[in-house]
């Protein structure tokens, strides 16, 4: 694992995840979407950087609502040069960044961030959809692992 807080990835004993998502913690959840991240779930803006080689490129909204609704916790926006807002999680203290790869290595500051709102976020439908169509192929997955998740 490559993302930022993996170390802490595990989160034992935090908030029990609901058995539909088929996944026990970050970490494994980040396994699980390095199989699913593509092209149709990156901000467009960023959709012709995209590569297997960098799936978290413009993954990270979408990737945080969707750990928020696992886990619970709060979504931060770190602030990136021309106004936007690179989105990363908090749980009980725990912080971790499951797209933090996309910027190479660079350091950024997890710290004193503004909370993101969803509302704000999926006020953007191409975000909304994005963000549904991540949820989709995540319960589809755990669909196709022999479970029963709705």
């Amino acid at each position: 694992m490559a993302f930022y807080g993996s170390d802490n990835a595990a989160l034992k004993g935090i908030h029990p995840l609901s058995p539909q998502w088929g996944v026990k913690d970050p970490a494994e959840l980040y396994d699980v979407l390095c199989g699913i991240w593509c092209p149709e779930t990156c901000a467009p803006r960023l959709r012709k950087d995209w590569s297997v080689e960098n799936r978290t490129l413009g993954q990270c909204s979408v990737t945080a609502f969707l750990v928020q609704d696992i886990f619970g916790g709060q979504v931060f926006g770190i602030e990136q040069p021309g106004g936007n807002f690179h989105c990363y999680n908090s749980v009980d203290g725990v912080i971790f960044d499951l797209t933090s790869e996309q910027f190479g290595g660079r350091p950024l500051s997890y710290e004193n961030n503004p909370l993101q709102s969803r509302e704000a976020h999926f006020a953007k439908e191409e975000k909304r959809l994005r963000y549904e169509l991540l949820k989709k192929k995540l319960k589809e997955r755990g669909n196709q692992n022999g479970s029963d998740r709705a």
